[in-house]
């Protein structure tokens, strides 16, 4: 029943665009514990959307570690946890493991009740700078350490080394991958020290904080027609004017207060609607 009425709403938003539905609270997507069991599709945007068909990111992965797995963010596209085994493998191989994944998406996706306003439609994925070179315990793992990678509009040479640019270049790489926000200072300090080919940088976009981790974003599925594609990113590597705009403004690190509740309701397209409806198990969400 579940399979037979997703599936009709997907052949209706085939042959008609999308209509926004009202605003759905927050907690609703965050309670929801598991993914609608249908053929996946990233549905609306990363800001404004949802997820059809989620997997979970094996917790056993070679070359990763999953952070604070109470908050039940570990789940994406399939193609968003191809990408992430592919890159820990890599790393593992390189050296370089093990990575330390953050937030991916909620079961279904949708809006978080604190935290990211994006990461909603299972593109999404948080991927700490920090690498311990070690496999951290549970304790670690509920409660991780993060260490910042920026000092002043600078990176700090205590915490950033060619070990943190090499991640950043395998992730960028990908051909998978349209973007991946970095803090302005890092994007600098990739400028300046990448050899050879540099065409990756392009993909290395400012945005405020970003200094602990960086958040990587896939391009929507070819043929997925419910997930709405972002701007292409401008041509060049973006290590000119750009950047210098960017390190001129007055906020490089973001205020103290991550992880604040989201006061943000944004309107969702209608088949999120029904993706929140559908039966399953939900539970309060932990932090």
């Amino acid at each position: 029943m579940v399979k037979r009425l997703v599936s009709s709403v997907l052949l209706l938003l085939s042959v008609s665009a999308p209509v926004a539905a009202e605003p759905m609270s927050a907690g609703q997507w965050a309670a929801l514990t598991h993914p609608v069991p249908e053929r996946p599709s990233s549905v609306g945007g990363a800001a404004a959307g949802c997820l059809i068909g989620a997997q979970s990111l094996p917790a056993d992965s070679q070359g990763l570690q999953i952070l604070r797995p109470q908050r039940n963010r570990f789940w994406a596209h399939p193609r968003t946890v191809e990408f992430i085994e592919q890159l820990g493998r890599t790393a593992h191989h390189q050296g370089l493991g093990p990575l330390l994944i953050g937030d991916m998406s909620q079961p279904r996706g949708g809006p978080m009740a604190y935290g990211h306003g994006s990461h909603q439609n299972g593109l999404d994925v948080d991927i700490w700078f920090r690498l311990p070179g070690k496999m951290l315990n549970a304790r670690e793992l509920g409660n991780p350490t993060p260490v910042s990678m920026v000092r002043g509009r600078n990176v700090d040479s205590r915490t950033w080394s060619a070990r943190q640019l090499k991640v950043l270049e395998l992730a960028a790489n990908s051909s998978e991958v349209d973007r991946i926000f970095v803090n302005p200072a890092i994007k600098a300090a990739a400028c300046k020290a990448a050899r050879g080919n540099t065409d990756w940088l392009a993909k290395l976009r400012p945005w405020w904080g970003h200094d602990e981790h960086f958040h990587v974003r896939l391009a929507c599925s070819i043929g997925d027609i419910n997930c709405v594609t972002q701007a292409p990113v401008p041509p060049g590597d973006g290590c000119g004017a750009e950047l210098s705009s960017w390190l001129a403004k007055s906020t490089v690190l973001p205020d103290h207060g991550r992880d604040k509740p989201n006061t943000r309701r944004p309107n969702l397209p209608s088949l999120c609607s029904q993706v929140l409806d559908q039966p399953g198990p939900r539970e309060a969400s932990a932090r």
